[in-house]
């Protein structure tokens, strides 16, 4: 007796189709599963046949051999148990085998026979849709989150026995519909109306949400730096589809879709502590997971204090701040994980945090200045597009009340991002931080005043071949947010501005 159906697997973000086949045969009784299976695979045999004796359902009393295929591939997770049991309860005649052509079946089964969520549904789907199959059947609490696909059906089911059921054409599961919404809360806590003074910091923001710019203030204690980067949020471009479906699939993949919304439209906003590990910062295990990198993946990452995170920690950032993905080798495979975020990194310029502050004496040694400062290398620093230095806030300020609230600095984010997506249309770029060299020769071109101006300032500053694209990107989004379809003068010179820690990092080259 021999019975054949399908059902993915998951590597990296993206799934595979996997064929499960079950052959029941004479002989003394035994279950075997061939095919790579990982522990959580191997496992499954316990839990199928409870599930199956307690739905009240013949397992049979025979040799049973299972093949994962393709077998050169590792299957991982639980999501096996319901295709293997259909595979069992085919192959005994026990459901018709040929009902299952055409649908990919996952899902993790109880000893009862209840069927529990997995995760990475939503790539599972995408694949299913992609080889062009019938449907997916897949647990009733990951339905709205396959139900995103369009073009396939999406079978819900509580149970082995609704699964049977559903085969013989004795269920018909209700009808599932995706409510496509934030996963996140909209209700953003604060507002860039209530950040007194620091208008210069106001405008980097806006900059970096509206070209997805990396920045990183360097500034006093006190003077609003934590504050203003959590109101970042706020004013961020909204997503497109593409971009919500890729980062969907990477919270689907770490399991942080369950009990929420089929599609995540609001861009994350990470803020990891300063004693994250490096597993959790770019991902890994042994089942290599996503780390907050990825799930910072077209939003935001933000490092609070950056000096304080260790420096093997920050040299980890470099791949994906220049490849915009991070790839995790491990003895059993090679992943990668997008990692297309925008870096917003705040700190002191010292332990007491008053070097070259103009209203307080510095009390570190110089040696411990070096020391501190020394931890953001230089190749780090050189990947950061803008590098603010923040003052403290005037009292004067802090009476004043501010004239630009979050909701008019998002609408010229909206329009600059726009102009972006029309500009780049076909092209696989959603804002002007992705240009490549070749596009940047394209896209930011310069008249002779402007290369002028760019070659005063390169010689000056010593700025590297890198810190001279990163300018011309900049200079390219100052120009969107002025609806400009050139660059001028006047935005490069706005470029420039923003690389102006030269007073703290100066320090480490004497």
């Amino acid at each position: 007796m021999l019975a054949s159906l399908k059902s993915c697997a998951i590597y990296g973000i993206e799934s595979f189709i996997v064929d499960v086949e079950v052959y029941i045969s004479n002989g003394l009784p035994a279950f075997d599963i061939v095919g790579l299976p990982d522990t959580a695979v191997r496992e499954s045999r316990e839990r199928v046949r409870a599930a199956i004796k307690n739905q009240d359902f013949d397992f049979p009393i025979k040799r049973i051999t299972l093949n994962l295929a393709p077998a050169d591939i590792k299957k991982e997770g639980p999501h096996f148990d319901l295709p293997i049991a259909l595979g069992i309860l085919a192959a005994t005649e026990q459901v018709p085998a040929s009902a299952l052509e055409g649908y990919a079946i996952v899902g993790e089964l109880s000893l009862d026979g209840r069927v529990r969520p997995i995760n990475g549904i939503l790539p599972m789907a995408i694949e299913v849709k992609q080889k062009a199959l019938k449907g997916i059947v897949v647990p009733l609490e990951n339905a709205e989150e396959a139900a995103v696909i369009k073009g396939i059906e999406v079978i819900g089911v509580k149970s082995l026995k609704e699964a049977v059921e559903y085969f013989k054409g004795g269920f018909k599961p209700d009808e599932i519909a995706s409510k496509v919404q934030d996963a996140f809360s909209v209700d953003f806590e604060g507002d860039f109306s209530e950040v007194k003074g620091q208008e210069v910091i106001k405008r980097a923001l806006e900059i970096a949400a509206a070209g997805h710019h990396n920045l990183i203030m360097v500034g006093p204690p006190g003077s609003g730096k934590t504050m203003i980067a959590k109101r970042i949020p706020t004013i961020l471009p909204s997503m497109t589809f593409e971009e919500s479906l890729e980062l969907t699939k990477i919270y689907s993949i770490a399991g942080l879709l369950v009990g929420k919304s089929s599609l995540i439209k609001t861009r994350p906003f990470r803020a990891p502590h300063h004693s994250i590990t490096p597993v959790g910062l770019v991902g890994g295990g042994r089942i290599p997971r996503p780390g907050e990198v990825s799930l910072a993946h077209h939003g935001v990452l933000f490092l609070d204090e950056l000096p304080e995170f260790s420096k093997e920690i920050l040299e980890l950032l470099r791949e994906p701040l220049e490849e915009g993905k991070i790839t995790i080798s491990r003895m059993n495979a090679t992943v990668t994980y997008p990692a297309s975020f925008m870096l917003v990194a705040a700190m002191n310029p010292c332990p007491c945090g008053y070097f070259q502050d103009p209203f307080h004496e510095c009390s570190c040694p110089p040696h411990k200045v070096h020391s501190y400062l020394s931890k953001i290398s230089g190749p780090l620093l050189d990947r950061i597009d803008m590098q603010v230095g923040v003052l403290p806030v005037a009292f004067s300020d802090l009476e004043k009340t501010s004239s630009t609230d979050s909701a008019t600095i998002r609408k010229r984010v909206e329009v600059a991002r726009s102009m972006q997506l029309m500009r780049y249309k076909g092209q696989n770029i959603f804002y002007n931080s992705q240009l490549t060299p070749a596009m940047v020769n394209k896209y930011c071109k310069l008249s002779k005043g402007e290369k002028l101006l760019m070659k005063e300032a390169f010689e000056k500053l010593k700025l590297s071949a890198r810190a001279y694209n990163k300018i011309l990107k900049l200079a390219r989004t100052i120009a969107d947010l002025d609806q400009s379809e050139n660059i001028k003068e006047i935005h490069l010179a706005e470029a420039l501005q923003f690389r102006n820690l030269d007073k703290y990092f100066q320090y480490l080259k004497v």
